[in-house]
């Protein structure tokens, strides 16, 4: 093979495979809301860390209860004197000269082995630090439902936000339609001599205002779709598209109540149950630091083999064996106040884990306040918009008809199709709104909703 045939060989496979790697990532796919929801559930990337905090937790619940378990374990040694080992007290010290006498003798070469068991009996300290392990594994679970519901909104969020760009567009383009139609029937009129040059400039200044406000919300469209594959945790190179349309919810009976939305907030909340757990961790935190000022008592046991020799002839060595059992006992008496101060912190951080529960509390009250006047406000909105926008579409068709005959002035036109579009881009941000609204108090409550 010539260099000229391996060069366009090598082409053709790179070729081949960027066109694979077009088709499997240039593909829209097409995303609705509910799999957008579950995609979030299962890769979002915040849930995922946090899950491994439960993990964690789990681990930490196995590392206390493993304080009251035997602890079992076996030790060896091998050493080897150039000198037989000394021992002192052999022979009278004599005379004035206080030196303690010694002798050397034993093997130069010695081996030991030991089995030990050390069973904890009692330590105040065992219980309240699996207790404490349990409870913190159950915030841990609480923070990653929180975190869930939390992303769950967010993707809701800027699912729909999408939608609204979208119908913008729609809008948008629908507006520059009617206006470069109008531009051309301006044109159309001055060459005719019928209508003035001012008429003409005010139809081409409409059009070009509208042209900066489509590429804005074209470049949104895109900046929405990122956060949303961030959201869902999908590749960003993975082209999406929104299978859902934009439509309020169908109507449940009347709006909840302040009252009633703060009673389903304290039951679903896991952000508040979390906070409420903190007291009962802090309570196992202060019953461990008063386990540090109680006694420990344990049993211990063992059973050492050793021998000593010489030459390393431990196969003509004598073993001995030296078993016992007993009890230890470890009662404390002074450390400085060390344990009297970690009793008063633990004191302390119960107390402030008492008022960041209550100013949770009154913080949600001031919240659901806001978000029940904002579903309230906006829903009211929307029927207002929604008649306004009929309205301005009946005006839009009249001056219309009456334009066409000849009986409203181009400037009657102009301002019907601005009434016209400035009602509809109203009523979507009151749809918009309403259920932006919905979703922040779906997530006061601490539920995910449909």
């Amino acid at each position: 093979m010539t260099h000229k045939q391996a060069y366009i060989y090598t082409f053709m496979v790179f070729a081949l495979i960027c066109l694979f790697s077009y088709l499997a990532t240039g593909q829209s796919r097409k995303l609705s809301l509910q799999e957008a929801l579950s995609l979030s559930l299962a890769n979002n990337r915040e849930i995922k860390v946090t899950s491994f905090d439960v993990d964690r937790s789990q681990q930490q619940v196995i590392v206390a209860r493993s304080q009251q378990q035997p602890v079992v374990g076996l030790g060896g040694q091998l050493l080897h004197y150039f000198q037989s080992p000394v021992f002192f007290g052999f022979g009278n010290s004599t005379g004035s000269n206080d030196k303690i006498p010694y002798g050397r003798f034993g093997g130069k070469d010695q081996v030991a082995a030991t089995l030990f068991v050390t069973q904890p009996v009692y330590n105040a300290g065992i219980q309240p630090g699996i207790q404490q392990a349990k409870l913190q594994e159950r915030k841990n679970r609480l923070q990653v439902t929180n975190k869930e519901i939390n992303i769950a909104a967010a993707v809701k969020q800027t699912y729909i936000q999408l939608l609204v760009l979208h119908e913008r567009i729609r809008l948008q383009n629908e507006s520059l339609a009617r206006n470069e139609k109008a531009l051309k029937d301006a044109k159309s009129l001055l060459a005719q001599g019928r209508a003035l040059r001012v008429d003409t400039l005010r139809a081409y200044t409409s059009v070009e205002n509208l042209k900066p406000d489509i590429l804005k919300l074209t470049y949104a469209i895109g900046v929405g779709k990122q956060q949303l594959k961030t959201l869902i945790g999908i590749d960003s190179l993975q082209e999406i598209e929104l299978s859902d349309s934009l439509r309020l919810p169908a109507a449940g009976g009347p709006l909840l109540t302040e009252e009633e939305v703060y009673n389903e907030a304290k039951q679903h909340r896991s952000d508040l149950k979390a906070l409420d757990m903190e007291q009962q961790i802090a309570e196992q935190q202060i019953r461990l630091a008063a386990a540090n000022m109680k006694p420990v008592v344990s049993l211990n046991a063992q059973y050492l083999l050793q021998t000593q020799t010489s030459n390393f002839n431990y196969f003509n060595a004598n073993y001995p064996s030296t078993p016992f059992v007993g009890a230890q006992v470890t009662v404390p008496i002074f450390n400085g106040n060390s344990n009297k101060a970690k009793v008063k912190q633990a004191k302390i951080e119960k107390e402030q884990s008492v008022v960041r529960s209550k100013n949770a509390y009154e913080e949600l009250k001031a919240e659901i306040k806001q978000v029940v006047a904002d579903v309230s406000e906006t829903a009211a909105r929307i029927q207002t918009s929604a008649n306004v926008k009929e309205t301005a579409l009946l005006s839009y068709d009249i001056t219309q008809y009456r334009y066409a005959k000849g009986v409203a002035s181009r400037l009657e036109l102009t301002d019907a199709e601005l009434a016209l579009t400035t009602a509809q881009s109203n009523y979507l941000e009151a749809v918009y709104d309403y259920l932006s609204a919905r979703i922040a108090l779906e997530r006061s409550m601490g539920v995910t909703g449909q």
